[in-house]
C-alpha cells in the first residue's frame, strides 16, 4: 500500500465556535526578526471541522491538513490538548 504524504499539524487555541462544526484556532508562531534579532509573534486564524462540536473557546487543539470541506476550511480536528478553565 502507497502511503499519504505528510499532512501539516499544527497547534493553537480555539477562538471561536459559533458556527456548525466549525471552530477558528489561532496559532502563534515566534521568529526571529531577520535584521534586529528580536522575537515577534505572528499569528494566524484557521477554520477547522470540529465534526461533534466538541470544543469550546480557550481549548488547546492540535488540527491537521485535510481536503477542503469548504471555501475556506481545510483542516480538521485531530484532538484537543487541553481543556479551557471553566468560568
Amino acid at each position: 500500500m502507497s502511503e499519504r504524504g505528510n499532512r501539516k499539524v499544527r497547534q493553537g487555541i480555539v477562538v471561536s465556535n459559533a458556527m456548525d462544526k466549525t471552530i477558528v484556532v489561532k496559532v502563534v508562531r515566534r521568529l526571529r526578526h531577520p535584521m534586529y534579532g528580536k522575537f515577534i509573534n505572528k499569528s494566524k486564524n484557521f477554520k477547522a471541522h470540529d465534526e461533534n462540536n466538541s470544543c469550546n473557546v480557550g481549548d488547546e487543539v492540535r488540527i491537521m491538513e485535510s481536503r477542503p470541506y469548504s471555501k475556506d476550511k481545510r483542516w480538521r480536528l485531530l484532538e484537543t490538548v487541553k481543556q479551557a478553565a471553566e468560568a
